[in-house]
């Protein structure tokens, strides 16, 4: 049986409304609900672990199974906190809660890759349509064009078997876990094998004001 971690420390100080992203209204209720509620459509998630800000007081609407930690300052501190909390389960999920759209679907497509590929981690991810620059030091000026043929922009749901995310997080310095991004980079640091599943259109982050109100319309649709 899985368990999932779900990391919502934000502060959300880009939406400018002076709580936790997490804890922000969507449609009605907490952002960090939509997330709890695609989770509980999934059958073999035993247990649900949220990271959230210390200090943060958050009462699920079900909270059968769901246990509530402060999470760290940095993005894979709340997850190695959360996965502490989380007892025993394996596979691993770990997803942000500023990703509210994510269905049960994705979840399980997910999970059955992993179990199918023999991969260490699966990861949501979208195949770039834009060209990608990178800039040389400056931040201006274009030292190459990459092959967007090859490029993903990593998304959550990740899904970890326990043993490999248990070693990346331990072996991982403070310093390499407050420069992680994602998860899945401290396993691809070891070697080991991560693959993608194509993510669904709807998942999108929210961070601003405008992206609050997309997913707001998404959830109308």
């Amino acid at each position: 049986m899985a368990v999932a971690l779900i990391v919502a420390a934000g502060r959300g100080e880009r939406l400018g409304l002076g709580r936790p992203k997490a804890l922000v209204a969507l449609a009605g209720k907490p952002m960090l609900e939509w997330s709890l509620g695609a989770l509980r459509g999934v059958p073999t998630v035993k247990r649900t672990v949220i990271a959230l800000p210390p200090g943060t007081d958050f009462a699920p609407a079900q909270a059968d199974r769901v246990v509530c930690v402060a999470g760290g300052t940095a993005r894979s501190q709340s997850v190695q906190a959360a996965l502490k909390a989380a007892g025993e389960g394996d596979p691993v999920i770990v997803h942000d809660a500023a990703r509210p759209l994510a269905s049960s679907a994705l979840f399980e497509r997910a999970l059955a890759a992993l179990e199918r590929s023999g991969a260490d981690a699966v990861i949501a991810a979208a195949p770039v349509s834009d060209t990608i620059k990178e800039v040389s030091a400056d931040g201006r000026t274009v030292s190459r064009t990459l092959d967007r043929a090859k490029l993903w922009a990593v998304q959550t749901p990740q899904v970890f078997r326990r043993q490999a995310l248990e070693r990346a997080l331990g072996e991982a310095t403070d310093e390499l876990l407050a420069r992680a991004t994602d998860d899945a980079w401290l396993l691809e640091r070891l070697g080991l094998t991560v693959r993608v599943i194509e993510s669904e259109r709807t998942n999108i982050k929210v961070t601003t004001a405008v992206d609050l109100r997309v997913a707001e319309a998404l959830l109308k649709t």
